[in-house]
């Protein structure tokens, strides 16, 4: 095969007298990518493509009748593959391409399917036809009926401009399917892609941790000291800056994969010993932590000229613990209003300089009123499809007429929409994680940054007491109403909050055990209270061997710090062995009693999703 210059760059040249056209084909019919072969050959994946673009050498999709040729299939579905004949057949109607989030896994999952599907029914109502990118099982079983085409497809550069170029759409939505398909934007919109919603500019700007904290700067809204780091030194230099305790996590995680909070340098060195991948490119990240704060999430809909937030979540647990682990209330219930008017400001402003345009979240903490951005994620979070249901607000709807060039400010007329907190909820909405300990007891059961729950349940109630004890029960975690309670707190917990719950479960007539340090203060402050010994004390029995043997109905245990989460995972692995309920914040701790004395005292009414949201209609 005759070689231009003209067509190829020196390098790919220089390649395709190495490469000739067979080995290429042979090459990709044997499943290697042009990314893996960009490593082999020493080169880049644009050289490696080009190559192949001057072969002439290109996939094709083959169809899965869902029907096995039985009937005329209505929804059959597509597959690439390195062979002659294409069987997808391109329409000429106008399309939009959305990718969905890529395989399920913890952190990603049900979250993002449901906001791509809700993503497909705006669009066919706008007259679009609709093509799914996805490479998670559960989208055959569920999406490819649902969109006019659905590939099934991994989620990487090279497979998706494939389908773009075979598919021409008007656009491609990348947004609704959480990071995997975040990380792609920069590349597609280099080759040409029109990115429906927010530019690939702006979510660089949130993505990039030096660009957004230069701009948090420029701003003056406050975030908590942060570095960049690529070796012990450089890490250590930063801790000493901000202070200890201090997350650490590397660029672009998902789901809070490999964060940690680590509290001194012996413990930094640890992990960044252990870590896998860090470079110039993709630092290691380093905040300082901010304890005892209280996190919030921020749901939002813009179109760079408004803003409509659409769900104030509180999380009831304190901060350090991922917001997908977290039990978060909509609305917040005890938060001062300066607090929620800063937050509110900065989530405009926000969007008003990343340019965002259809979906955004943003996470805070609020320690002492002060409020502190955390992340800011320019695309649909998993609390989505949870304001959806609790506000009836279409959220992904309205986001994405949005995205096709509709004016927010009209549809907030035909949705009836206004500020999350001025809609005037009438009840209250949790969202109670849902977490596999029976299933991996040794994975631990502590919770932290990286997420841990593989689903979630949600509740409905009118008041707080009602729809925490039936976010309970949904996640299948039985309340006792009687028996025994284990209380083992940090020291930094022993305040009047323990106090005031140990007395409400005493008039309760719940008896209570305690470990050395609890059971003082308790008793000190006129408590009545047994002493057992901890795990790793001499003396029998200790409470791992009280739990054991069906003692104990409920354990509260907050261990704060390395050295104490490791001597206390026996405790939450005997708790999940034996099926007794726990919990591992204080905060968590309080809205348990709560719902205890709720089961006890009152039955609980049933209403529908519609019953709930009625309150809309009469606005």
């Amino acid at each position: 095969m005759t070689i231009q210059a003209s067509d190829l760059t020196q390098e790919v040249l220089a390649l395709a007298r190495k490469f000739p056209a067979d080995r290429v084909l042979q090459a990709k019919q044997n499943g290697f990518s042009d990314f893996q072969l960009a490593n082999i050959f020493m080169t880049t994946e644009p050289v490696i493509r080009a190559l192949r673009k001057h072969y002439a050498i290109e996939s094709v999709f083959k169809t899965v009748d869902t029907c096995a040729a039985e009937f005329d299939a209505k929804t059959p579905y597509h597959y690439s593959t390195y062979e002659e004949e294409n069987e997808s057949i391109s329409s000429d109607r106008k399309k939009v391409i959305i990718l969905g989030g890529g395989p399920n896994r913890i952190g990603q999952g049900i979250e993002f399917d449901y906001c791509c599907v809700q993503a497909v029914f705006a669009l066919r109502e706008a007259g679009y036809e609709t093509v799914m990118v996805n490479c998670n099982p559960e989208t055959v079983s569920t999406d490819y009926d649902i969109a006019d085409k659905l590939y099934f497809e991994p989620l990487t550069f090279e497979d998706t401009i494939r389908i773009i170029e075979h598919e021409k759409p008007l656009g491609v939505i990348v947004s609704f399917g959480g990071q995997t398909p975040l990380k792609l934007s920069t590349k597609l919109h280099e080759a040409g892609v029109t990115i429906l919603g927010t530019s690939s500019e702006g979510i660089d700007l949130a993505e990039d941790r030096k660009k957004f904290g230069a701009l948090l700067e420029k701003l003056n809204i406050p975030h908590p000291e942060y570095g960049t780091a690529i070796s012990f030194e450089e890490a250590k230099e930063i801790t000493k800056r901000i202070g200890y305790p201090a997350l650490v996590r590397p660029s672009y995680v998902l789901g809070g994969r490999a964060m940690k909070i680590v509290y001194s340098d012996d413990s930094l060195k640890e992990y960044i010993d252990q870590a896998l991948f860090i470079t110039e490119k993709y630092p290691l990240l380093i905040d300082r932590f901010l304890e005892t704060a209280v996190e919030f999430d921020i749901d939002a809909i813009a179109d760079r000229t408004d803003c409509v937030i659409s769900g104030i979540m509180q999380h009831v647990e304190a901060a350090g613990i991922h917001s997908g682990d977290s039990t978060s209330i909509l609305p917040y219930y005890n938060i001062s209003k300066q607090a929620i008017a800063t937050m509110k400001a900065y989530t405009r402003t926000l969007a008003e300089n990343l340019k965002v345009v259809g979906l955004m979240n943003i996470q805070y903490a609020v320690q002492s009123d002060s409020v502190f951005v955390i992340e800011v994620n320019p695309r649909a979070s998993r609390t989505v499809p949870f304001v959806g249901k609790a506000t009836a607000i279409p959220v992904v709807k309205i986001a994405t007429r949005v995205m096709l060039g509709e004016k927010l400010s009209d549809l907030r007329k035909e949705y009836n929409l206004k500020d999350c907190d001025e809609l005037g909820m009438k009840h209250l909405a949790i969202k109670e994680p849902v977490f596999p300990f029976s299933k991996f007891v040794k994975s631990g059961v502590y919770l932290g940054p990286e997420m841990r729950s593989t689903g979630e349940a949600m509740s409905l109630a009118e008041e707080f007491p009602e729809a925490f004890a039936k976010a309970y029960q949904a996640a299948n975690m039985q309340l006792p109403l009687s028996g025994t309670i284990f209380i083992s707190v940090n020291d930094q917990d022993k305040n009047q909050r323990i106090l005031d719950i140990a007395k409400a479960l005493f008039r309760m007539d719940f008896d209570l055990v305690a470990t050395a340090g609890t059971h003082q203060f308790l008793t000190e402050n006129g408590i009545e209270c047994k002493k057992v010994y901890k795990v790793g004390e001499e003396g029998r029995p200790n409470i791992f061997d009280i739990i054991k043997h069906g003692k104990i109905n409920f354990v509260i245990n907050t261990p704060r710090g390395e050295k104490a989460l490791h001597d206390e995972e026996a405790i939450g692995a005997a708790s999940v062995l034996n099926n007794v309920p726990f919990v591992t914040t204080i905060e968590a701790a309080e809205a348990s009693v709560q719902a205890i004395d709720c089961i006890r005292h009152q039955e609980f009414g049933v209403k529908s999703l519609q019953e709930y949201a009625a309150y809309r209609n009469n606005n």
